[in-house]
């Protein structure tokens, strides 16, 4: 991730301003920042980004901020053409927008990424690693069938199924797609499309793990379930992308969701347009701010294993772990040889019992140190580490992170 410098506030920061665009005539010369966001309030990705925004300014600087609520597909404000603005923070959708942006001659930050060739700098979630860790949930319940269901045309959830793809490719080589436009409701009826659905999820061999690139399409994919009669998660185990708690609990069953750190987006792109208007150079690759964690929900508790001592072995790991437990105890336990179990839990699952401890540890510790405020010996403690010091070096080889600043980074997204 990048460390952008953090100035300090301006000596006018205290300034009242009268909460209108400032337009052409305004006074010149002033020191505090004018900065428009062009960022949607009808999805919870672009609320929290303004979250992220609004935390940057709080701690580092003081920007006069426009904004106005409007949804994702909204053409550029028709202000924006007047405005005498010092830089913009924009959810780039289409390419009139980006040109109607491009026009004003300001910096500008990027944070979604949908139209190419804009010339302007992006920060942006990470699709492929948010690809791998809905893969990772599904590969721990002992799924060995996967499917995607994606928006088309949408160059992020392309990535996402891309990433999704090589995350399983130990164990599968072919991913079932099914994808539809963003307003699939202009292309044919919402029954029709339904039931189309349904058909192919109906098609799918069973248990099938799907990764559904948004929460926007996880009821819709929830209901297609239903009309098709597949069981979630018994059948068919969901996961889907961005924490939209309201969408996600609405769903039956509630909706499982990778947080996705889009406030920490907004936290990025604020810092890297502080830089570009203290006159950075803009960064040549896009600035990629990893997922933060799962949020598992029921339509992904289950257990897709055939073989029943591997599968206790599974539910002893994920309630045990954090214990002293150790491959012996749980073969003692599910009456099998230390060799034997390893043997079939390699076969099924393509890793070893110890790397599933390990996997479940840093699951737990990683929640405690997003979710709480312990100290990290007692995160260490209660996650089945032996010591403080032992956790880190897990962590930072398995997560290319500390806990410290795992707990840091996750602070900023909350």
């Amino acid at each position: 991730m990048t460390t952008h410098r953090r100035k300090s506030v301006d000596g006018d920061a205290a300034r009242e301003n009268d909460g209108l665009p400032r337009l052409k005539s305004a006074r010149r010369g002033r020191r505090r920042p004018h900065v428009a966001l062009l960022v949607e309030t009808s999805l919870a990705s672009g609320r929290d980004i303004l979250r992220g925004i609004a935390g940057y300014v709080r701690e580092h600087r003081t920007w006069a901020l426009f904004h106005e609520p409007h949804g994702l597909e909204d053409s550029a404000p028709r202000w924006l053409r007047r405005w005498r603005g010092d830089g913009i923070i924009a959810r780039v959708q289409t390419a009139p927008m980006a040109h109607e942006i491009a026009a004003t001659g300001i910096p500008v930050v990027d944070a979604l990424g949908v139209v190419p060739d804009t010339g302007f700098p992006l920060v942006h979630v990470d699709d492929a690693a948010i690809a791998r860790m809905a893969a990772e949930h599904l590969l721990e319940r002992g799924l060995r069938q996967f499917a995607f269901f994606g928006i088309e045309g949408e160059n992020w959830s392309e990535q996402r199924f891309t990433g999704f793809c090589l995350a399983v490719a130990a164990v599968s080589r072919d991913v079932a797609r099914y994808d539809l436009p963003r307003d699939s409701s202009g292309v044919r009826s919402w029954e029709r499309v339904g039931d189309r659905l349904a058909r192919w999820i109906g098609s799918l061999p069973k248990p099938t793990g799907v990764l559904v690139c948004s929460d926007q399409r996880g009821a819709q994919f929830l209901e297609a379930c239903r009309r098709a009669r597949v069981a979630v998660p018994d059948e068919i185990a969901v996961i889907s992308v961005d924490n939209d708690e309201p969408l996600c609990e609405v769903c039956d069953p509630p909706l499982s969701s990778i947080l996705a750190s889009h406030a920490r987006v907004g936290y990025e792109a604020a810092a890297l347009l502080d830089d570009l208007l203290c006159g950075v150079a803009a960064p040549r690759q896009p600035i990629l701010i990893a997922p933060q964690q799962v949020i598992a929900r029921r339509s992904t508790d289950t257990l897709a294993i055939d073989d029943p001592s591997i599968a206790a072995a599974l539910r002893l790991i994920r309630e045990h772990a954090h214990t002293s437990l150790h491959v012996d105890a749980i073969a003692h336990e599910i009456n099998l040889s230390r060799s034997v179990l390893q043997r079939r839990f390699r076969a099924r699952l393509k890793r070893s019992v110890q790397q599933e401890i390990i996997a479940a540890r840093i699951h737990r510790a990683r929640d405690l140190l997003i979710n709480t405020d312990l100290p990290l010996a007692a995160v260490a403690e209660r996650a089945g580490f032996k010591h403080q010091e032992y956790m880190g070096a897990v962590l930072k080889a398995r997560l290319g992170t500390t806990p410290a600043r795992l707990r840091r980074i996750s602070a900023l997204g909350r």
